[in-house]
């Protein structure tokens, strides 16, 4: 049986080094290795990292990687891409990978039908983004889900714009609240509008409660034929009959929803940019995946990213990580992430059924380059707190305006080195003052905070990422990589990355307040939620 992160020999050599790393100066070690950057830095296909300003150096690197070795972290990944079932509380495999798989690919024993199956549902829901495409009379499509159902093909699709058929629009809808429904309805025509309904079981409660919303406002606004302006992205076929929906492109139960925009889910990113821009999608997450199963330790670009953020969550104490992606059509990246990251690994037990006694998943979170530097930077670099930030930069844009694009990357590169290597007033000039007169005690106070409140501390982590251009697969490759990442830290922590029960409590308690809401006096509900639901039926919130 695998032993648990904490209970082999690594772990307590990593103990070690976090307390010997404490003085870690990332200046320091600048000024005396001067191939830091050439060590550690990395590429992947489509994608380079630098590591240079990690707070970290060869020592813990090896003992990381050692801590890889002694977790049988590999060892799992072997079994994912086999097919083994990996995701022990369900009795699933995790197979998003293959997907990916180009057709004609030799695979492990006992996939061939399994992959017979995702070319033949490709090809068909592929054929079906070409008709769309081609079909003037649509000019907008409306993807109706939540969680991974919605936030990675609108990351995809929003990131992709350069490649986007111009000639439609595209919109994404998740939240419950009518608002947002009915806002988005008044830009639309039901003659040319196709609503994508995306849920696996055809019965998550935001999307078929926005369905039935879709459903009513298409048929009061005059629509006709429902089945040829909504289609199913569901398991359930019957479900979306009786719906009114007759065509239908399914998944498996070895997708889950957070890794599921390269299945049928992603319909919405192939009506955006084409077969061939979905294929090609496809085939830099597979070079990833390649990368992923191949790469020696050292030269593994998701282990690596993995096994820091093992060291940043649990002997460095980084709780947050905040994603600032200098390119807008990567503004969507950050709450993507978050789901990847924070449903896959936002466990506090193990494979096992066991508490865990260290952190598991960071909070994710951020905002587009520029915005971010004028709106939370203040605090990542003055802050209390010590937040790791990852810079991603696209070298190539799709514009031809040189001069903003300059501008764009030299403010990543000047924060990235302003974090590192901070700035001081002189800190001595607090402990050297000379001796103030009592008159002059007004001014010398104002003096000091001036100097004190000019001061960033430096020495503050980052990671930098870079990609040539933003194409489709450039971006299968950053997301492919992002997966896997995430892989990894599930995999040391010892936790099963591929579940989300987190998720349901809340939709059981939901449907519980739902049904008594009309009662007057609600039954079996805490004093504080039923007050409340007293307290909102009224006519008025004082």
């Amino acid at each position: 049986m695998t032993k648990r992160c904490d209970q082999v020999k690594a772990w307590q050599v990593l103990q070690q080094l976090k307390v010997e790393k404490q003085t870690l100066d990332l200046r320091n070690i600048f000024a005396s290795q001067e191939n830091r950057f050439e060590h550690f830095s990395l590429s992947a296909p489509h994608v380079f990292v630098d590591f240079s300003k990690c707070m970290w150096d060869e020592q813990v690197e090896d003992a990381l990687l050692e801590l890889a070795g002694q977790t049988d972290t590999e060892q799992l990944r072997d079994a994912m891409f086999a097919g083994e079932l990996i995701n022990t509380t369900e009795q699933r495999a995790v197979m998003h990978w293959l997907l990916r798989v180009p057709n004609g690919t030799r695979l492990p024993l006992g996939l061939e039908q399994s992959h017979k199956e995702v070319i033949e549902t490709l090809e068909r829901f592929l054929s079906f983004a070409e008709l769309i495409r081609a079909d003037n009379t649509i000019t907008d499509v409306v993807n109706i889900g939540i969680g991974g159902s919605d936030l990675g093909p609108q990351m995809a699709v929003k990131a992709l714009d350069e490649f986007v058929i111009p000639t439609k629009r595209f919109h994404f809808l998740s939240n419950i609240d009518a608002h947002e429904s009915l806002r988005l309805f008044r830009t639309l025509k039901p003659e040319s509008t196709l609503f994508l309904i995306a849920s696996k079981s055809f019965s998550t409660l935001e999307t078929m409660t926005n369905a039935a919303l879709a459903k009513e406002w298409f048929l009061q606004a005059g629509g006709k034929h429902i089945e040829n302006h909504f289609v199913g992205l569901t398991s359930n076929t019957k479900g979306a009959n009786a719906f009114g929906i007759t065509t239908t492109f399914g998944f498996w139960d070895w997708v889950g929803g957070r890794y599921s925009m390269w299945s049928s889910i992603g319909l919405s990113i192939a009506i955006a940019i084409g077969e061939d821009g979905f294929k090609s999608f496809l085939r830099g997450a597979f070079e990833m995946d390649h990368h992923f199963k191949t790469a020696g330790a050292r030269d593994n670009l998701p282990l690596k990213l993995g096994l820091l953020d093992i060291w940043y969550r649990n002997f460095l104490n980084y709780g947050s990580r905040s994603i600032a992606p200098y390119h807008s059509g990567l503004s969507r990246l950050p709450a993507y992430l978050q789901q990847l990251e924070m449903e896959s690994n936002g466990k506090s037990v193990d494979k096992f059924g066991l508490q865990v006694k260290y952190g598991t998943a960071p909070v994710l979170w951020g905002e587009p380059g520029t915005n971010g530097q004028h709106a939370f930077f203040q605090m990542l670099h003055q802050g209390t707190d010590v937040i790791p930030v990852e810079f991603l930069v696209v070298k190539d844009p799709s514009h031809t305006h040189v001069k903003n694009h300059e501008l764009l990357l030299a403010n990543a590169l000047a924060q990235a080195q302003a974090f590192m290597i901070g700035e001081s007033k002189d800190a001595k000039d607090l402990q050297t003052a000379p001796t103030v007169k009592v008159g002059d005690w007004a001014s010398h106070q104002a003096d000091s905070s001036q100097h004190a409140a000019r001061r960033f501390p430096g020495n503050r982590p980052s990671l930098f990422f870079a990609l040539e251009r933003l194409t489709p697969e450039s971006l299968g490759a950053l997301i492919a990589l992002s997966e896997h990442r995430t892989f990894v830290a599930g995999a040391v922590w010892g936790i099963n990355s591929f579940d989300q029960f987190g998720v349901e409590l809340g939709k059981k308690l939901t449907q519980n307040i739902v049904n008594q809401f009309d009662v007057e006096h609600p039954m079996n509900i805490d004093p504080s939620t039923q007050g409340l639901m007293i307290k909102l039926k009224l006519k008025s919130v004082p």
